[in-house]
């Protein structure tokens, strides 16, 4: 059998709101969150034995091979899976480490999804389910790679129907460790920052399926991202990427995902997003940019 491929697409915070800190220190969220057309591309080969191998302009950046959550998300569904066929992975890493924008939630997602291929496993089993969650908070939105609001710790997702969103994502090539903003973002065990109504009320604001470009601008303007201003005093280029952003021409909306330090910006039309991208690579070459869309 020859080699099976997944995509691993970035993800995209387009809202973020950290409702409070649970008791048990995970962090309840409330987020639109989309994924852009730009990826890490997985191969598995089907085989007797489970590995990893790492290659691509990013490589370097994604630390021990048997840290990686490709391995971790194989070997846990691995105990929950009598006699399940692996393989050789590789991994093409073309997305930015430690960057907000769920590469390494992505990769494993797109592994989880090879090794259901593999077993004809249903991405809605509940093993499957159970094991993406345990991998990491964003690895069930990324498995079903869809636009969606999701809430709690990551494991309720509503789909959302918004339209291809043109954009530019912009990365300083800074890494930014999650923990490390939550823990300046400063919420005690147990601590709100946002009623539960209010999210409830937040998550069906949405526009409906149809609606167009400009009504999903205005409602995601109205909105936020609470990591923010934590990861700008850990990092402060992240500043000066939404001023960058902000300032090339047809920029509706300019935002920081994730826990950052990627940064990214709506537009009009394809053609701005391009113009927008070729400025700021212009301007900041060591900086990587990719303009898309989101959807």
């Amino acid at each position: 059998m020859s080699g099976l491929v997944e995509e691993g697409r970035a993800k995209v915070n387009l809202t973020l709101r950290v409702v409070g800190r649970r008791t048990d220190g995970y962090h309840d969220l409330e987020s639109v969150v989309a994924f852009a057309d730009c990826a890490d591309k997985l191969t598995l080969t089907p085989g007797p034995e489970l590995s990893l191998k790492m290659i691509g302009p990013l490589a370097t950046a994604c630390g021990e091979v048997s840290d990686n959550l490709v391995l971790k998300a194989a070997r846990l569904l691995g105990e929950v899976v009598p006699g399940m066929k692996t393989g050789a992975f590789v991994l093409d890493k073309l997305l930015p480490v430690a960057a907000g924008i769920g590469g390494g939630s992505a990769d494993a997602a797109a592994a989880l999804r090879l090794l259901a291929r593999l077993n004809d496993l249903s991405l809605d089993d509940e093993r499957m389910q159970e094991v993406a969650l345990e991998v990491g908070a964003d690895v069930p939105v990324c498995l079903a790679s869809r636009a969606c609001d999701m809430t709690g710790v990551g494991d309720k997702l509503l789909p959302l129907s918004p339209p291809k969103m043109p954009s530019v994502l912009v990365n300083p090539r800074v890494p930014v460790a999650t923990k490390d903003v939550f823990a300046a973002l400063g919420l005690r065990h147990g601590e709100l920052r946002v009623g539960v109504a209010d999210v409830m009320t937040e998550a069906s604001s949405w526009p409906e399926e149809g609606g167009s470009l400009e009504e999903w601008v205005e409602a995601l303007a109205s909105g936020t991202n609470d990591l923010e201003e934590p990861a700008m005093r850990i990092e402060p280029v992240i500043g000066k990427v939404i001023t960058a952003l902000n300032a090339t021409n047809g920029a509706w909306l300019a935002r920081m995902s994730g826990s950052g330090a990627t940064c990214f910006a709506l537009y009009e039309n394809t053609a701005e997003a391009g113009r927008a991208a070729d400025k700021i690579r212009s301007e900041y070459p060591s900086w990587w940019v990719h303009a898309g869309t989101l959807s």
